[in-house]
């Protein structure tokens, strides 16, 4: 019999067939009878005083309702932690980024709210703005924020070990400057939400949001009512990735004062060129990587100094952070690291979370650097790697890193070892090496990622399932699906453990008046935590149906099982019935009874020690290996991915559909971001604000792409899981950057690596 009925099956999607009937609907889907229409006035300026706002003229204006400017707000901030709620709704005395938002309207039409927009007088005193977070960081520079010393929004100084002792033994140490690209998140929905503050002061609104908790308690601190009288009701979303949709915007908190104002509905929807102008994006960062190493190769030390644009407000700036320090002692063994860490104001656009948040920047700096010492030694990619990499623990062991984060499985070396074995890396020398003005190479990388990550303050999941008479389950719970597909992962884990289909599970969309509340979506914590309340639910559901079961048969609830929708005692497999019945019986015996099963998330790690870098940032740690083959034109600079081999330690894939698409996107995602992607910028304005001019991969550039499993059975993720939606972004950049210095001879230390960067460095070679 096979260890498993649902898990690890190749099942569609339980939201198929919504999505592709066109029946899911968005948050701009959605509309009320008498709804309004919400625009924004934006600054022309990254960095100006506002000396005044006058709104009458914007208020005559037939159809106009309401004008909503900072001073409606009471001075109310937000932000990610108590110290550094430092971002209004509406710009208070001064801009800090270009199009930062000035102004709201609600008009009985978008055309109408646009033009209302135009006519409201802003007269501003431009002021000298600072778009480099170096330049940023020097006495003379003018100040983003009058209280940050240097511009500077956060920092941290980690020190594990005797970093400089280490240098000083090592044989080899080298010291590069690296830099990563500003780019946005790609997905294809902008930021929407309906909002209607009714008058009996109970807020709803259908809103765009992976994480609509967060937004729930935005709504409840600035309109200053408790959280039971606030209710997001959260609609499908057309991707997520962090950024704009794990945060509140502007425009959100004016669609719901200015319905609060007129007593109607009032709608808001972003424009494509509005959200990639204005949008969180991730945070363009300088890693200066000092690294020694034996002459096996064997590092010894790893001192990172990072600047981080942090744009106009803090966000969620301490965690980008912390990330981009924590997990630098993964996945290769390292006696020793320091960490000095800035992320600084500038006049830019905010940086924030993005899909493989903070690691990928840091992971990229090592990865590489650790290739150009083991070229300088003369030892082959694959051996540095092997020799540094941390091996699997053995069960019930656990291996700790300097800094004290704990893993108990490691594939990494497995899964080297797998992707070296496939003939895009085995064979590289055997294929031409140049065809024409085409040059050929192949490249490898080694990386990790966290997954059930934490923030600060509430990280707790629940779930409740509830079994109904005639044998079907429904599954509630607050955690998001945002384009990942979690929803059937949660279903199938809730069918496994009961002995059903997973057709015969059905789960409910968020919404806060009735899910439990919970972190929501990012750092690939779902199928983790939320994957474990659920396991639990479900075996307390499956505990009060298999009592059910022994008092009818007279037996011992331990003797019964359920499998395939079928009931049975284990040592007498001929006396069963059907799991529907089983159901009636558990419900309708004697007075009755409600089968509820409720399961909660909770590892009990440490708290978060953001300050000190000390401890787990995740519950657990997946591990991939990717070799990538790229084509570079030594004559136009062009160039061209065609194949990824990309081996992924994610514990157990419990839905290999959604796995294998997650691991493909977040790879594609990381391509794009290593030789397209960036914004280009001009003194904090965006000169590439649309989906023609910011160049993401098209269809035809997706290369061919290799998946191998390898499968560690974690013993803390529910079946065995790790996260899976994440590594794969990580491990992109080096490997394509890896496969490029093979073609070229060049090793390339800024993202993208465009033509115009290529041909500049081939000239600059001869």
């Amino acid at each position: 019999m096979a260890e498993f009925s649902v898990i690890g099956e190749r099942l569609p999607r339980v939201d198929a067939r919504e999505k592709v009937t066109g029946e899911a609907k968005y948050a701009a889907d959605y509309s009320l009878p008498n709804m309004l229409w919400c625009k924004l006035l934006r600054s022309p300026y990254p960095h100006a005083r506002i000396l005044s706002i006058d709104t009458s003229k914007a208020e005559r204006l037939p159809g106009v309702k309401a004008v909503v400017t900072a001073k409606d707000f009471g001075g109310w901030t937000w932000g990610w932690m108590p110290a550094t709620r430092d971002e209004p709704p509406l710009a208070v005395d001064k801009v800090h980024y270009m199009a930062e938002a000035v102004a709201g309207v609600a008009a009985i039409d978008e055309d109408t709210a646009e033009e209302a927009c135009q006519l409201i007088r802003v007269d501003y005193e431009e002021l000298p703005g600072v778009f480099e977070p170096e330049e940023a960081m020097k006495e003379s520079t003018p100040r983003v924020h009058d209280y940050a010393k240097n511009n500077i929004s956060v920092e941290y100084h980690w020190n594990f070990g005797d970093v400089e002792k280490a240098f000083a033994e090592s044989y080899i140490v080298r010291e590069d400057r690296f830099r990563t690209s500003r780019a946005t998140h790609g997905y294809l929905e902008p930021p929407a939400i309906l909002a209607y503050y009714d008058p009996t002061g109970y807020i709803t609104v259908w809103a765009s949001k992976q994480s609509p908790y967060f937004h729930y308690r935005h709504l409840a601190a600035c309109f200053k009512l408790p959280l039971s009288k606030i209710r997001v009701i959260q609609p499908f979303i057309g991707g997520g990735f962090g950024g704009t949709k794990n945060d509140s915007l502007a425009g959100d908190f004016c669609a719901v004062l200015l319905s609060k104002i007129t007593g109607k509905p009032v709608k808001y929807v972003e424009s494509m060129e509005e959200e990639l102008v204005t949008s969180r994006r991730r945070h363009s960062m300088i890693v200066y990587s000092k690294m020694g190493a034996k002459k096996d190769g064997t590092l010894t030390a790893i001192h990172h100094q990072v600047v981080a644009d942090g744009g106009g407000y803090t966000a969620v700036g301490p965690l980008s952070l912390y990330l981009a320090g924590f997990a630098t002692t993964l996945p290769y063994r390292l006696p020793n690291f320091k960490y000095d860490a800035y992320r600084v104001f500038t006049n830019n656009p905010i940086g924030a979370a993005m899909r493989g948040h903070g690691i990928t920047h840091t992971r990229f700096a090592a990865e590489i650097q650790m290739g150009m010492i083991a070229e300088e030694l003369g030892i082959d990619p694959v051996e540095v790697r092997m020799r540094n990499a941390i091996d699997n623990p053995k069960p019930g062991t656990i291996y700790e890193t300097i800094n004290k984060v704990t893993l108990k499985t490691c594939g990494l070396k497995e899964a080297i070892q797998k992707v070296t074995e496939d003939p895009i890396w085995r064979d590289r020398n055997k294929t031409p090496r140049k065809e024409g003005d085409i040059s050929w190479g192949v490249g490898l990388s080694g990386t990790s990622y966290l997954g059930g990550a934490r923030q600060m303050g509430h990280q707790a999941c629940a779930a409740i399932v509830r079994v109904c008479e005639d044998g079907t389950v429904n599954l509630i719970t607050g955690a998001t699906d945002c384009g990942q597909g979690s929803d059937t992962v949660l279903c199938m884990i809730a069918a496994e453990e009961l002995g059903i289909k997973l057709e015969d599970v059905n789960i409910k969309r968020v919404d806060t008046a009735y899910t439990p509340v919970d972190p929501g979506s990012y750092g690939s914590r779902v199928t983790i935590l939320a994957g474990q309340a659920t396991q639990k639910a479900a075996r307390e559901a499956k505990r009060q149906l298999l009592e059910a079961a022994a008092k009818t048969w007279q037996v011992k609830s331990e003797d019964v099982e359920i499998r395939e929708k079928k009931v049975f005692i284990t040592s007498d497999p001929e006396r069963s019935m059907p799991f529907d019945k089983l159901a009636r019986i558990a419900c309708y015996s004697g007075t009755g009874a409600v089968i509820l099963g409720t399961g909660y998330s909770g590892y009990g790690l440490e708290p978060l020690d953001l300050t000190n870098g000390i401890g787990n940032g995740g519950t657990s740690y997946s591990f991939t290996a990717q070799s990538a083959r790229v084509g570079v034109d030594m004559e136009t600079g062009k160039i061209t991915v065609t194949d990824f081999t990309i081996a992924s330690d994610c514990g157990r894939l419990l839905s290999p559909i959604q796995a294998e698409g997650q691991i493909e996107g977040a790879s594609v995602q990381g391509m794009g971001q290593t030789i397209y992607e960036d914004f280009i910028m001009d003194r904090g304005k965006t000169l590439n604000p649309t989906l023609l001019d910011y160049k993401m991969p098209h269809s035809t550039d997706i290369p061919n792409i290799k998946l191998i499993d390898i499968v560690t059975n974690d013993p803390d993720g529910p079946f065995g899981a790790k996260e899976t939606s994440e590594g794969s972004i990580v491990s992109t950049p080096p490997a394509v950057v890896s496969a490029i210095h093979d073609a070229t001879g060049i090793w390339f230390k800024e993202l993208p690596i465009t033509p115009e960067k290529v041909i500049k460095a081939l000239k600059e070679k001869l």
